[in-house]
């Protein structure tokens, strides 16, 4: 049968879920690596350096907030886990 039993979690389940201070510190390496890969991408596209940085500062800022809500998102989705 595929419905599990309820029972009481013990900490060890409980534990298996990541903590929010996990998700910044994923947000955070990740932005790094897609903002550089940003900052590259607009400059070659731009040949502006002062261009390509302005926006790669925007999107490292919208798109940690982004991530940081995804993760918290999908921890909470049970499928899978």
């Amino acid at each position: 049968m595929l419905v599990k039993s309820k029972q009481k979690s013990t900490y060890k389940e409980d534990s298996v879920g990541e903590k929010p201070i996990r998700s910044v510190a994923k947000a955070l390496s990740w932005r790094v690596v897609g903002t550089l890969d940003t900052l590259v991408v607009s400059y070659v596209l731009t040949g502006r350096i002062s261009l390509a940085a302005s926006i790669a500062s925007v999107d490292f800022l919208t798109k940690l907030v982004l991530y940081f809500f995804h993760e918290r998102i999908w921890n909470a989705v049970k499928w899978g886990k």
